[in-house]
């Protein structure tokens, strides 16, 4: 995992964030993801200064094996001057050797989101759940750590002022909050009281809000006045043309067919693909997570 300064904001990997949410519900299925409803809280995750950091280290590392339901593995934690902010040896385990970068040993309090990090690795490393190519890998395992209740840590660990600045993951500051907002929906769980980094808070605002928009745009009955004048639009004019792509950045697609024309969109939670009929008032249920959807046709 790297440390990445000057900070990028933004959403700039939103793409591969959502194809990884996706695979999550896929591979994990709707029973086994609900197994991780529960995120890892604060006080099992807590490193003082007065904890012997190695002792320490290995005490946070079976916490975060234990959130992540890996009750066989053992983690093996050491410490060395390296460029990286940690790194994992993935192999058949039973066991894994995770090396942190040296200046955890006086910047504890982040020990808990670098270890959450790696061991998501070992987690997806187990699940044969993998992304092509270094980056969409890391975006992945971020996401996952995220998604799955350990990454609250990695936002906590983002600080920034006038003179310096830290954030540990490929994730922006932003992109963590929208997939820990995703989190909250599916959950019922809202993780802002354990940030104690000034910063992570308006991170996982702005995140929100972006999630939130997910719900709100057509065919969904949410969609604001805006976009149904739009969507309406973009409707007949696939009518007449006999289906096809509503235009450059639209969240939706029409296709024609023996039954009649059908929309296609993202499911706002899993952002599964679904496709229901033009019309009118439709109830879906996605078949990935299980999500039923008021849809205006």
């Amino acid at each position: 995992m790297g440390v990445s300064s000057p900070v990028v904001h933004g959403y700039p990997h939103l793409v591969t964030v959502r194809a990884a949410i996706t695979a999550l519900h896929r591979r994990l299925t709707y029973d086994g993801l609900h197994g991780y409803a529960t995120s890892v809280l604060p006080a099992d995750v807590a490193f003082a200064d007065q904890d012997d950091p190695h002792l320490g280290t290995q005490r946070v590392a079976r916490a975060l094996v234990q959130h992540l339901r890996l009750p066989d593995a053992r983690m093996i934690v050491g410490f060395r001057e390296m460029r990286h902010a940690a790194n994992v040896e993935l192999t058949a385990g039973p066991e894994y050797f995770i090396e942190l970068n040296d200046r955890f040993r006086s910047h504890r309090r982040d020990i808990g989101a670098a270890l959450a990090h790696e061991i998501t690795h070992v987690l997806l490393h187990r699940l044969d759940l993998t992304f092509p190519g270094t980056r969409d890998n890391e975006i992945l395992t971020d996401t996952a750590t995220t998604y799955l209740g350990a990454g609250w840590l990695l936002l906590d660990a983002f600080r920034e002022d006038g003179v310096s600045s830290q954030k540990l993951g490929y994730l922006t500051p932003e992109e963590f909050g929208y997939v820990l907002a995703k989190r909250a929906a599916l959950f019922g769980e809202d993780p802002s009281p354990w940030f104690t980094s000034p910063q992570a808070y308006p991170a996982y605002r702005a995140g929100a809000a972006l999630a939130r928009r997910d719900g709100q745009r057509p065919p969904l009955s949410a969609a604001g006045w805006a976009g149904r004048r739009r969507y309406a639009k973009d409707r007949r004019q696939a009518l007449e043309q006999g289906g096809g792509r509503a235009g450059p950045g639209s969240p939706y697609s029409f296709e024609s067919g023996p039954q009649g024309p059908r929309v296609c969109f993202a499911c706002p939670t899993c952002h599964q693909r679904i496709r229901v009929p033009v019309s009118g008032r439709v109830r879906a249920r996605c078949g990935l997570c299980r999500t039923v959807l008021e849809c205006d046709t």
